[in-house]
């Protein structure tokens, strides 16, 4: 007890002693200091109200920048499935117009194959054959011995006979030209179903083409439809070839193919080399202001070139030579005394780079490039490479192959349909394209003799359905499996394919033409045949058919 009341004691006594007014000179400046403190308390709470305050407006503004991020990725995801629904039904929508007009194509051939009761033969492959009495092994044979082995026999000699006419006028042309002013006439050479020996009817024409080239200095720059530029759709197929200075840059400046103002010169051409009399350029044979070979001017130097060498020759021969057709311009014929004649046409021809590949003028008598885009358009033929892959194929298959014998009878079956009904869009070059897909296609073994009628029916079938989908590509053209032994320019392999059946796609009445032709000649099959076969009895027949 007595402790605890020192301790209050002395803890009273401490405070009194302690208190400010008991010295008030010492501390004098105490109320001054703590109204600074306080000054600085209130400044500090200012400051700490105002980093509060700005703290809350970024936290705010954060918050609304997040809920803004969330709306537009809600927004986004929305239009991600709206896009989606979107395109589902885009796309739908073409699908379904894309049947309706299909059907509708497929309706309207229907309309006009079903005129007259009849069913539609193009619906299922084959169904064409469908009641055709097709010719069996024993009549084929027959046939080919009577009606084509027996025609064409003098083919050989007629070959003979022109080549040698024709290297004897040509080599009269070169003395005719101006070897420093007139193009350059070289080697013919022999093409197309003659010299593949499947020709059957008569006359006999032999083609025969000729390489030109141009005077020094001079040479060709060609370009076709797959060399890079682009050429239309209707375009696929030709090329255009370039009169160009053998010094000159085949690539060309920009100068030539951008018009300068008057006022401007190209750094690299002076005006006098960048720019050719027009007289000079048509001399080369070039269209009007341009320097595009003609193909027009091309016929016409050559006709007149191939006269003046008829008169410098003409009495070497006791025959006459003559144009034979207008719309063919290289058409010539000899006519004998006798008064039979031969017929052959010499057309002129400009090599692709060093391949054999050739760039024509105009095809005689075929409408395979009837529509020409313009006269500095030329046309690519590989004719020198089918020969070439004919005979390459034939040395792999049996002795006496059936390949040739299909494609003589079938052409002959056309030909004969032809001059019932009228020539129509199918033409021989279409039919040994088909022969051409097959020989590829078919094993070696299967072209035995004795498979004759099966191969027939190959190719008819073959042919049936590339009419019924408006497509027959071209063989060489983008095909990848051409033998390397051809050495054939990879550039055109490496092409898009090229479909021959692509100008009767647009022209029905063509098309139509083409189908019915087809569909007459299958069903007078058996009686063009029989009327130039020799009557075999019918035990005959049967004995062979249980073989």
């Amino acid at each position: 007890m007595p402790v605890g009341l020192f301790r209050v004691c002395l803890l009273v006594i401490t405070a009194i002693v302690n208190h400010p007014l008991f010295f008030p000179k010492e501390n004098g400046t105490v109320p001054e200091n703590t109204e600074e403190i306080i000054q600085k308390m209130k400044e500090r709470e200012e400051s700490l109200r105002l980093e509060q305050l700005r703290l809350e407006q970024e936290i705010a503004a954060q918050e609304a920048t997040q809920r803004a991020l969330e709306k537009a990725a809600v927004v986004v995801e929305e239009s991600k499935e709206e896009k989606v629904r979107w395109d589902m039904w885009t796309a739908l929508s073409m699908v379904i117009f894309l049947l309706i007009e299909l059907w509708r194509q497929d309706f309207q051939e229907g309309n006009w194959q079903d005129i007259g009761g009849e069913e539609d033969d193009m619906a299922i492959l084959g169904k064409a054959f469908k009641g055709v009495a097709f010719p069996d092994k024993a009549v084929l044979a027959s046939f080919y011995e009577k009606r084509i082995l027996g025609t064409t026999g003098d083919m050989a000699r007629m070959r003979e006979m022109v080549e040698g006419f024709a290297d004897d006028l040509l080599e009269a042309l070169r003395s005719v030209c101006n070897r420093d002013a007139d193009m350059e006439v070289e080697d013919c050479m022999g093409v197309g179903s003659m010299y593949e020996n499947w020709r059957v009817r008569k006359p006999f024409v032999c083609d025969l083409i000729v390489p030109f080239a141009p005077p020094e200095p001079y040479c060709f720059c060609c370009q076709t439809w797959c060399s890079g530029d682009s050429f239309p759709p209707d375009e696929q197929g030709y090329g255009t070839i370039k009169v160009c200075r053998a010094d000159e840059d085949t690539t060309g400046c920009i100068c030539d193919k951008t018009k300068l103002g008057e006022d401007m010169l190209c750094l690299l051409h002076s005006q006098a080399s960048s720019t050719r009399p027009s007289s000079e350029m048509e001399d080369l044979l070039c269209f009007k202001n341009t320097q595009y070979l003609d193909a027009d001017q091309v016929m016409k130097w050559f006709q007149i070139a191939v006269t003046k060498a008829w008169n410098r020759i003409s009495h070497k021969y006791e025959f006459d030579l003559s144009f034979s057709l207008l719309d063919s311009p290289g058409a010539l014929k000899i006519k004998f005394k006798s008064g039979k004649s031969i017929a052959f046409n010499l057309t002129p021809v400009v090599q692709y780079e060093n391949s054999d590949v050739y760039f024509i003028s105009h095809f005689p008598r075929s409408s395979l490039a009837a529509d020409i885009p313009s006269s500095t358009h030329w046309f690519l033929t590989f004719a020198v490479y089918e020969r070439r892959f004919i005979q390459l194929v034939s040395k792999t298959l049996p002795a006496n192959a059936c390949h040739v014998s299909c494609l003589q009878i079938l052409s002959f079956l056309h030909g004969k349909q032809c001059s019932l009904t009228g020539p129509s869009g199918l033409t021989n070059y279409h039919l040994k394209t088909v022969l051409l897909h097959l020989l590829q296609a078919r094993p070696s073994q299967d072209w035995a003799p004795e498979k004759l009628e099966a191969r027939l029916q190959d190719m008819l079938k073959f042919l049936e359905k590339c009419l019924h989908e408006k497509k027959l590509y071209h063989f060489f053209i983008g095909n990848g499996k051409v033998p390397a032994e051809l050495g054939f320019p990879i550039i055109f392999q490496r092409a898009e394919p090229l479909n021959l059946f692509r100008p009767f796609v647009l022209r029905r009445d063509i098309y139509r033409k083409m189908v019915d032709t087809f569909h007459e000649m299958l069903r007078n099959m058996s009686a063009l045949i029989n009327e130039y076969t020799v009557h075999i009895p019918l035990a005959h027949t049967n004995g062979i058919r249980k073989e």
